[in-house]
């Protein structure tokens, strides 16, 4: 077994191992989103649309932290389901994202899906886990983008 402290073991590289947890947790709620034909991704687009409706493309995207290039080929499947709808903003160069009466009723709809994949990940990790493991990729995400 390898140390978990040798930082330059290929089995503690942070990336792949964050990825795989990734992995995991999304088909989680990939598996629960399912019936509504939505992936979990998508879903956390409309959630964070939904919030901000109207909003400029680039804050959709720092908010979902992401580049503009991967938010527009994520929005695009949303966009051909008429959930959200791309309009030009003030300045022609500037897209704004709103969320559709349609995007909200599939919304609606989905969120007691979205909250059992929450709730069975929150039962398997315990409290104490989840919450930790919350704040610990909060410190993550804030180090590693410092």
């Amino acid at each position: 077994m390898v140390s978990r402290t040798s930082p330059t073991e290929s089995a503690n590289c942070l990336c792949f191992n964050l990825r795989k947890a990734a992995r995991a947790i999304t088909q989680t709620y990939d598996s629960a989103l399912a019936p509504m034909g939505l992936k979990a991704t998508q879903f956390t687009v409309l959630q964070v649309t939904a919030s901000i409706s109207g909003a400029p493309m680039s804050r959709l995207a720092r908010q979902l932290g992401m580049d503009r290039t991967t938010l527009t080929r994520n929005l695009q499947p949303l966009e051909k389901k008429e959930l959200i709808r791309v309009t030009s903003g003030k300045d022609r160069r500037e897209r704004m994202v709103h969320l559709t009466e349609h995007g909200q009723d599939v919304l609606n709809t989905a969120l007691p899906l979205w909250k059992g994949a929450q709730t069975k990940l929150y039962s398997a990790l315990g409290p104490v886990g989840f919450v930790s493991l919350l704040d610990r990729l909060d410190s993550v995400t804030d180090k590693a983008s410092a």
